[in-house]
């Protein structure tokens, strides 16, 4: 059971993140902001997901008036993405954005952090501080002896407080490495100095594979310690990719309940079946399915239906054939090649019935 780290609620949208509010899963749309059917498309896929919050880049002026249609027809909560220029971060304020993001010490002098500050409060909108390695500044980098837990850290609690400075505190907190270990280090030292929501992730961490193991790395090891609100999963690949991700990682530690949760046994010489074609194919047919149950797909007697007796349903592979079960109980055996389909045919059925 893990304990979460009490923060500060705020609200971005209709989505509640920190506090006792559970962990909400981001992506951010790869769409030219200023197509706004385009945009709207790929944010109702991203719905359709799981996914709770998203982002968008405002690249200029016309992406953050595109911004105002964007929010008015959004189904998810839409972040602003700012860099650079504060004129950006108002228009999209005004423009409807749920939440700004902003680093702000790249975006000019205390009077242009006050304008954008202000005017967050005044909509009641929050801002989230981003930091990452490579927006540390040359200052911090030289105090601390280059990109490191403590120049990462330090960053981000000067942005906290420069924002602090102007009253403003519906804050979000984000310090982004693609080491994850450097990632965990700044976030396991950060904590304690800040009551403010944390949103986690490993930036730049490849593609789908690789992605997914270093992101469930970073991610999954601070969630354990409690630490952690939000959650993006940042991969070289489509958005939905992350929000299936981030779902699978706050289901393996027990963070998000519901869906389809499939354990499938490696491999070894007893296994007389095309085990590893069927596991893909039922994980691909169940993703889908809505319904909140464990599935499970075995190699042969010794793995199930006895170690995956726990499973809901499942089929174990014998000699071309495999075994249907229920509960570790034996339903009856079917073919190699009806094998999916039986089993999408019980699952549904078992469903129909409650």
């Amino acid at each position: 059971m893990i304990t979460r780290i009490e923060t500060k609620k705020v609200l971005i949208g209709g989505v509640a993140v920190g506090a006792d509010a559970p962990v909400a899963v981001q992506s951010m749309n790869n769409t030219d902001t200023r197509d706004v059917e385009g945009t709207l498309r790929q944010i109702e896929e991203l719905k359709s997901c799981g996914c709770d919050i998203t982002r968008v880049a405002i690249l200029n002026m016309e992406a953050a008036e595109a911004l105002k249609e964007i929010t008015k027809r959004s189904p998810l909560p839409v972040v602003a993405d700012i860099h650079f220029d504060y004129r950006l971060a108002l228009e999209s304020i005004r423009n409807g954005a749920a939440k700004i993001r902003i680093n702000p010490g790249n975006i000019g002098g205390e009077d242009r952090v006050k304008a954008v500050a202000d005017l967050a409060k005044e909509r009641g909108i929050p801002i989230r501080v981003g930091v990452n390695s490579g927006s540390i500044g040359k200052e911090m980098l030289a105090r601390y002896g280059g990109v490191n837990a403590d120049s990462l850290s330090e960053s981000a609690l000067e942005a906290i407080h420069y924002l602090e400075k102007f009253h403003f505190e519906d804050i979000v907190v984000s310090m982004k490495s693609s080491d994850p270990l450097l990632t965990i280090e700044s976030y396991r030292r950060l904590r304690p100095q800040v009551p403010y929501p944390f949103h986690v992730g490993v930036t730049e961490a490849g593609t789908l594979r690789e992605g997914i193991i270093r992101s469930s790395v970073g991610i999954g090891a601070l969630l354990s310690e409690g630490i952690g609100d939000t959650i993006r999963v940042s991969l070289t690949d489509e958005p939905k990719e992350e929000v299936r991700a981030g779902i699978s990682i706050l289901r393996a530690l027990g963070l998000r309940e519901g869906g389809m949760r499939l354990v499938s046994c490696p491999t070894c010489g007893r296994t007389q079946v095309p085990l590893i074609e069927v596991a893909k194919e039922v994980e691909q047919r169940i993703s889908d399915l809505p319904y909140q149950m464990t599935v499970a797909v075995m190699g042969c007697a010794v793995n199930g239906p006895g170690e995956a007796r726990e499973a809901d349903v499942g089929i174990a592979g014998g000699v071309n054939e495999f075994l249907l079960f229920c509960k570790g109980e034996p339903v009856k055996k079917v073919s190699k090649e009806s094998a999916v389909d039986e089993l999408i045919s019980l699952i549904i059925s078992m469903n129909a019935s409650k």
